[in-house]
């Protein structure tokens, strides 16, 4: 994947569950999961704008390089169990209250299903982690071991 659609998934993301889940659905608000997602969020953006902070400033140490490269490791797959967590968390809500939902019939002739639109986002965590995370893996190899990475085209 290039770097701009990886970037345009995470964003699309984190958008999708701090307003169309977090903030959207009360009773999961509290939820621990909640809590997972948000500090595995804050310490990678810490790491990643001290990271691009210092590479502007042509000053670059080598604990921040060290750190953009290796917390993910743990960071990434914590914050996909919170965001995982907190949807399903959410489920039983979306399913009582027909939330986001559009029924037949209606002006429009179209129908859209929040609850099954959640499922399958879940379910598409499934192909799209493991290749975010190994593209992660990659440029990590790359970076800290300068090791040069052939990438094939899928």
């Amino acid at each position: 994947p290039t770097s701009v659609l990886v970037t345009g998934v995470q964003v699309s993301s984190r958008i999708f569950m701090v307003w169309l889940i977090t903030h959207s659905i009360k009773p999961i608000q509290n939820e621990e999961s909640v809590v997972l997602f948000l500090v595995a969020w804050t310490v990678t953006e810490i790491t990643r704008y001290s990271f691009y902070t210092f590479s502007l400033l042509d000053h670059l140490p080598y604990f921040i390089k060290w750190a953009r490269y290796n917390f993910f490791i743990i960071l990434y797959p914590v914050g996909v169990a919170g965001e995982l967590l907190t949807i399903y968390a959410a489920l039983p809500y979306v399913k009582k209250t027909g939330m986001f939902s559009i029924r037949l019939p209606n002006k429009y002739n179209v129908s859209f299903d929040y609850y099954y639109f959640l499922l399958i986002t879940m379910a598409s965590y499934i192909p799209l982690f493991p290749q975010l995370y190994f593209h992660m893996l990659r440029q990590r190899r790359k970076v800290l071991h300068g090791e040069v990475i052939v990438e094939k085209d899928d």
